[in-house]
C-alpha cells in the first residue's frame, strides 16, 4: 500500500542541497563557522541569550542534565531527583539517570498530554532539584504554574522542547522559559538539518560549559574572556586543555549550513502546519470517539496527538490495521506511559500512586504527522479508517 499520510516529509529544496555542496567544497566537514553562524541566528530568532548546537535533540538533553551535574553539582544532594512527566520520549529520561539523578514521575493532564501541574508539588521532596517538563507534540506546558512552583521550592526549570520549536506561551518561545531548553532538528521536526539539536540558554557561563561538554571537555571553542577558564594565549596548549568531563556530540558543518537555510523558511513552515491543524480539527474536534490535544498558549503543531474514547476505547490495534491498509502512518503517543516500559527496571526512579492519564494514553493514544505541505488527502484517508472501524 502506498503511503498517503506519512509521519514525516522533507522541507528541503535546492537551497539546502547547494548549502551541502558549498560545505563539501571547503573540505571542512566537522563543526565550524557554518554551525557557529546558525547558533547565533537561532538564538536571535527565538529570544535566547545564546544557543549551542549538538548532533541531536537527545544529546541536547544529555548536555543539559550533565550541566546540572558538573556545573551546578546538584547530583550531590541526597536522593537528588528531577521531576519529569510520565509521558515523554526515552531520551527525556535516560540523561537524568545517566547523570546520577533519580527520575521523579508525575502524571500528565488528560487533555493537554503535558505534565499535570496540579500534581507536581505533592511529588516534590527534599531531594528534588529541578523540573523537566516536555512540550509534547508542539504544545506548550503551563509555564506560569511551573515557574511559580520552581520559585517557591528553589528548583531549576529545564525544558525538553524537542517537539515544540516555535510554540509560545505568553508570547515567549518555549525552550526559553527556564534555565535551558532543548530543540531537535530530526527529519520529522520543524527544522530539518539531517540530524541535529540545539540548547537555548539564558546566561553566557552556561553556554561556555555546554560548549566544553559538547567537544571532549576541552576549552578550544570558549571565548578568550570566558568566566569558566582563562586561556593562556598559547594555541598549542589551549587547544588540548580539558576542563570538563565532556562528550563528542558535535554537529556536522553541513547541518549548520542547512539550518541557516531552514530558519529562513520558518514562518512558511509554521503557517502550513497551522492550516493543516484547522482542517484536522474541523473533522475530529467534536467527535465522541477521539480526544484531541488541548492547546496551551500557541502550539507549533508538530503532530496531532489523539486518544481514543467512547465507542473506540480499547480499539487502537483495530484502528492501526485500518491505517495500514489506507497508507496512514501512525505511532504511539511519544513512548506512552514510560513507567510501563521494560527499561524502567534499569533506571532509578520514584513513582507516586496512580498514573491514570498516562496509562490511558499508553493503551489508547497515538499520533499522526503534520507537515509543511497540504495534508488534506492524508487526513481524509485517516477519516475513512475511523469510519471503517466505527461501522464494523
Amino acid at each position: 500500500m502506498q503511503t498517503t499520510y506519512p509521519l514525516a516529509t522533507s522541507t528541503w529544496g535546492d537551497e539546502e542541497l547547494q548549502a551541502i555542496k558549498e560545505v563539501m567544497d571547503t573540505g571542512r566537514f566537522t563543526m565550524g563557522p557554518k554551525v557557529f553562524a546558525f547558533e547565533k541566528e537561532f538564538a536571535k530568532k527565538f529570544g535566547a541569550t545564546d544557543a549551542v548546537m549538538v548532533n541531536s535533540g537527545s544529546t541536547a538533553n544529555l548536555l543539559m542534565l550533565s550541566l546540572l551535574k558538573w556545573k551546578y553539582n546538584l547530583h550531590k544532594k541526597p536522593n537528588a531527583n528531577v521531576i519529569v512527566p510520565t509521558v515523554g520520549w526515552s531520551t527525556t529520561y535516560f540523561p537524568v539517570t545517566q547523570n546520577d539523578f533519580l527520575l521523579n514521575f508525575v502524571d500528565v493532564d488528560p487533555n493537554t498530554f503535558n505534565i499535570d501541574v496540579t500534581k507536581i508539588e505533592q511529588a516534590i521532596d527534599g531531594g528534588t532539584v529541578a523540573i523537566m517538563p516536555v512540550n509534547l507534540c508542539g504544545n506548550s506546558c503551563d509555564y506560569d504554574a511551573l515557574k511559580a512552583i520552581c520559585t517557591k521550592h528553589n528548583l531549576l526549570l529545564i525544558e525538553d522542547n524537542c517537539e515544540s520549536m516555535g510554540a509560545t506561551y505568553n508570547d515567549k518561545y518555549c525552550g526559553t522559559h527556564g534555565t535551558m531548553g532543548s530543540h531537535s532538528f530530526f527529519f520529522s521536526h520543524h527544522l530539518q538539518t539531517m540530524e541535529g539539536g540545539m540548547i537555548c540558554v539564558q546566561n553566557q557561563e552556561d553556554a561556555d560549559y555546554l560548549r566544553s561538554l559538547r567537544a571532549h571537555g576541552w576549552c578550544r571553542e570558549l571565548p578568550d574572556n570566558s568566566s569558566i577558564f582563562k586561556k593562556t594565549g598559547d594555541f598549542f596548549k589551549d587547544s588540548f586543555t580539558f576542563i570538563t568531563p565532556g562528550y563528542s556530540v558535535r554537529p556536522l558543518e553541513m547541518s549548520g549550513a542547512i539550518g541557516s537555510i531552514q530558519i529562513n523558511k520558518w514562518e512558511d513552515i509554521l503557517e502550513k502546519r497551522i492550516a493543516n491543524k484547522e482542517h484536522f480539527f474541523s473533522l475530529f474536534a467534536n467527535t465522541d470517539y477521539l480526544t484531541l490535544q488541548q492547546e496551551v498558549g500557541n502550539s507549533s503543531w508538530f503532530s496531532f496527538g489523539c486518544v481514543l474514547k467512547g465507542p473506540l476505547d480499547g480499539k487502537r490495534d483495530e484502528l492501526v490495521k485500518q491505517f495500514n491498509l489506507l497508507g496512514v502512518e501512525a505511532r504511539p503517543l511519544a513512548s506512552g506511559n514510560f513507567l510501563a516500559q521494560p527499561v524502567l527496571e534499569m533506571l532509578p526512579h520514584i513513582a507516586h500512586g496512580n498514573y491514570d492519564a498516562a496509562e490511558n494514553i499508553h493503551m489508547n493514544g497515538f499520533w499522526v504527522g503534520n507537515h509543511a505541505v497540504d495534508c488534506r488527502e492524508g487526513i481524509a484517508a485517516m477519516r475513512t479508517a475511523f469510519d471503517n472501524v466505527l461501522n464494523g
